[in-house]
């Protein structure tokens, strides 16, 4: 989670010229064995209730070595661990393109996949911090976040680029967001600066609090990973006092487009422009630019500060993100010809729920192990809180009672085996799904059932 030991435990990784692998405290057993399993993981920092997890999974990760538990007193704590090393350390002298950090990131089709970073990573993430919270730092500034460090938000556009400029990082995650909490935590430590998620945002407008008036006084505001619409935005200038700047990427490639409403007008649905140092793009479907205002596919050119190494062990996968020298997002957009792009939605499956990027294909494999669920498809369904919530198709083996009990039943399923915010917070059972005639599921009329309200 948020604390100290996992900032030295990535510091320790990249001085040692080792790769940090982050992962979420919310992962349940499946989730965590496929990456360390996949990655080759070699050791592990965590606390008591990761130690519990890993101990399920053990038995399957036969390249992990060593865990080191926190606040631990037995022969496998980090504090015992620590006593008994030597205090003289020579930092590993590493390239700009040598490999620093894996963060998984899900994808539409197949298991995760592990997006290889370098330690260029950190000194190309700098402009496209500095901009959306208006020229950071600036004297005074002090950062939080309710992202965890596991994501690339919280940890490369919060905790690291803060730490470089030797910027303060309060370091505080509730388990579940409380708006009330998070206005007094803001105010009682004298934040200036955060990272909020378009969902908190959302919550905090839905639970009627005023942060000015509790006496929280930003001075940047920055907010990414799903669009914000209109209506946030002036509710944001009336509840904080300030302009709420946009920025946007993804784990391939993050903060490359971005607003500061100090140097540039904000204009009504755009995200912003492109961060200096990063060409950003909206292309057709053979990688050409297109003209100003038609919709195409949001593509950022390589070689690029931020832009990945490539898809951990997955040659295949990397080759195909690339038409010729552009990276391509996957994301839809539309620039206009003074070089504003406004985000339309995906090119493909991928699930914006409450800022977290979920790929149906991993919550569908843990549905059909179910011993109810015969078959599963699995979409992003519109939400006013989150965005849009995780919903299931699903299809039951013979004899399976289609009631709410299933209902509840399947849901705990996944929460337990994956992460909290990959369940299915509808379900609807179907008698079969929509096949192309190769057998792929058709999500597409899947959505299109949900957009006329067919469930």
């Amino acid at each position: 989670g948020q604390r100290a030991e996992t900032l030295l435990a990535h510091l320790a990784a990249y001085k040692l010229g080792a790769v940090a692998l982050p992962l979420f405290t919310l992962f349940g057993p499946d989730a965590l064995a496929f990456r360390l399993r996949d990655s080759g993981a070699r050791a592990v920092v965590t606390d008591g209730a990761g130690a519990e997890k890993l101990r399920e999974i053990r038995d399957d990760l036969p390249d992990l070595e060593t865990v080191w538990i926190v606040d631990h007193a037995g022969a496998d704590g980090l504090e015992r661990a620590l006593e008994q090393a030597s205090d003289a350390f020579a930092p590993v002298e590493t390239l700009a393109d040598d490999p620093a950090v894996l963060i998984y990131t899900s994808g539409t089709t197949g298991n995760p996949k592990g997006a290889l970073h370098a330690h260029r990573f950190l000194l190309g993430h700098l402009p496209g911090v500095q901009l959306p919270n208006r020229f950071f730092p600036q004297p005074g500034d002090r950062f939080w976040t309710p992202a965890d460090w596991a994501w690339i938000g919280g940890l490369m556009d919060v905790l690291m680029a803060s730490l470089h400029f030797g910027v303060p990082v309060l370091a505080s995650r509730a388990a579940r967001f409380d708006p009330e909490q998070a206005v007094a935590l803001m105010a009682r430590h004298d934040i200036r600066n955060v990272f909020f998620p378009p969902t908190a945002l959302r919550l905090l407008r839905q639970a009627g609090v005023r942060p000015l008036d509790a006496g929280v006084r930003l001075r940047s505001l920055a907010s990414g990973g799903e669009k914000l619409g209109d209506d946030v935005i002036e509710w944001g200038l009336d509840a904080f006092g300030l302009v709420i700047d946009e920025f946007y990427g993804q784990t391939e490639c993050n903060v490359v487009v971005c607003g500061n409403s100090d140097l540039f007008e904000r204009r009504s649905g755009s995200m912003g422009r492109a961060v200096p140092g990063h060409e950003v793009l909206v292309l057709d479907q053979e990688g050409e630019p297109l003209p100003a205002g038609e919709r195409g596919e949001i593509g950022v050119m390589s070689p690029d500060p931020v832009m990945f190494l490539g898809y951990w062990n997955n040659p295949d996968a990397t080759a195909a993100k690339y038409r010729g020298p552009w990276l391509m997002t996957g994301d839809l957009g539309m620039m206009d010809r003074d070089g504003y792009i406004t985000y339309l939605g995906r090119a493909d499956d991928l699930i914006l729920s409450a800022g977290y990027r979920i790929g149906p294909a991993e919550i569908e494999d843990c549905l059909n192990r179910h011993p109810a669920v015969g078959q599963s498809a699995v979409i992003g369904a519109p939400d006013p809180t989150r965005g849009e919530v995780v919903k299931a198709f699903v299809v039951l083996r013979p004899g399976a009672v289609p009631d709410d009990d299933l209902k509840r039943s399947i849901q705990d399923f996944v929460r337990q085996r994956l992460a909290a915010y990959e369940y299915p917070r509808a379900i609807e059972f179907l008698d079969a799904l929509p096949l192309t005639a190769t057998g792929k599921v058709r999500r597409l009329d899947l959505r299109e059932r949900e957009r006329r309200g067919g469930g």
